[in-house]
């Protein structure tokens, strides 16, 4: 094999190196509005000697002058379109100049969308109709109505199409960007989640042996110097297990508190709305329940109220929130339908919701200790759970 020559080598390194300069520059806007001005400035630079020729008072010094600080407008063409549009308005009824007036309304359409590219086309093709039946517009640039549409209208609406499609782009690049930044926050959302499951499941796990096993301790050193040490080291394991549970719930899936007994009467606010009034009594001790309880209570409760919108709707449902001798009760009961969709009897009364539900609901009051019931009662459902209260806070 032949070795190839240096001058070919050097030049493909050239080529690779420019490509991946112009890769670079491509992402930066700055760069892009530049290289866009540069490139309106050299068309436009092919009529500097005409206009210099034509009766203008310019020569070819200020007209190249004029053309330049009409091409840097493009600068402000993200910022600012309707000022190169409106600097190419005067350019076309003064020089008689397309060019700008072609750059101008691609970024007009393209940053602002299909109405403002659309009324921008309305404007220049006004204005320039104007302009040709006034004395004075070149005979070379059309001499009829004919010729002068085919001319100027072309120039206008390509323009702003294509700057119509880039918007579009634009628009389907950032949805796009911004659902690929949305799944990557659920994404580590449900990291967290699954995070805070797991030291709740694993440490829990350990801060309740440890309770256990220093209990047994505490009752086999009864009587001895080491018992009181015992008891205090149970209490510490169960106090840390009760915070880690408030943590847990008081983050919640979404970084937000859980909500509690407080957002209750948001609750029936919403089920009214919705059709179902709620005859609501809480009782002050509630409010006082730690996180881990309190979210208990609003949970059972909103899907009870969620059941009864869907089940019974239009009756009055009853919810009674009550603390006594340290235990919390939460009683939803409604009123079973008595008829059918279509006006018929329903027939033997069934369970108002059978579905995952109802079992969060029973599984979340028994992982507290409690007991739960759901189900038809004396001619209404009723949904019923007891706990513990544990300490509140």
């Amino acid at each position: 094999m032949h070795d190839r020559p240096a001058a070919v080598t050097a030049l493909s390194q050239a080529v690779a190196a420019g490509r991946r300069l112009a890769r670079r520059c491509t992402r930066e806007p700055r760069v892009l509005d530049l290289l866009t001005a540069g490139s309106c400035l050299a068309l436009m630079a092919l009529d500097v000697p005409g206009l210099a020729a034509a009766d203008n008072s310019l020569t070819g010094v200020t007209a190249a002058l004029v053309l330049t600080a009409g091409a840097a407008t493009l600068l402000l063409r993200r910022v600012a379109p309707w000022v190169p549009y409106l600097v190419a308005l005067v350019l076309l009824g003064w020089l008689h100049e397309l060019t700008l007036a072609q750059f101008a309304l691609y970024s007009l359409a393209r940053y602002r969308g299909r109405l403002a590219g659309a009324v921008g086309v309305i404007g220049y093709v006004s204005f320039a109709y104007v302009m040709f039946n006034l004395p004075g517009w070149p005979v070379h640039r059309g001499d009829t109505l004919s010729e002068f549409l085919s001319l100027v209208v072309p120039i206008g609406a390509l323009a702003a199409g294509v700057g119509v499609a880039a918007n579009r782009q634009d628009l389907v690049r950032a949805l796009e960007a911004q659902r690929a930044e949305t799944e990557t926050l659920q994404a580590v959302q449900r990291e967290r989640a699954r995070i805070a499951r797991d030291v709740h499941d694993f440490v829990g796990r350990e801060l309740t042996l440890l309770s256990v096993r220093s209990q047994v301790l505490a009752r086999r050193a009864a009587g001895g110097p080491h018992a009181d040490g015992f008891e205090e080291l149970s209490e510490t394991a169960r106090s840390a297990h009760r915070m880690l549970n408030e943590i847990i719930v008081q983050r919640g899936v979404d970084g937000r508190p859980t909500p509690g007994v407080e957002a209750l009467p948001e609750l029936v606010r919403r089920s009214a709305l919705a059709g179902s009034p709620v005859d609501l009594h809480v009782d002050a001790a509630a409010h006082r329940l730690s996180p881990l309880r309190q979210a208990a209570v609003h949970r059972v409760v909103q899907e009870c109220l969620t059941n009864a919108a869907k089940y019974a709707p239009g009756e009055v449902v009853t919810a009674r929130v009550t603390v006594r001798e340290g235990r919390l009760r939460v009683r939803v009961s409604n009123p079973l339908p008595s008829v059918g969709p279509a006006g018929e009897p329903d027939g033997p009364a069934a369970p108002v919701s059978a579905g995952t539900g109802t079992a969060g609901m029973g599984e979340r009051v028994r992982t507290l200790g409690g007991t739960f019931f759901a189900g038809p009662r004396d001619g209404s459902y009723e949904v019923e759970a007891d706990l513990p209260t544990d300490e509140p806070v």
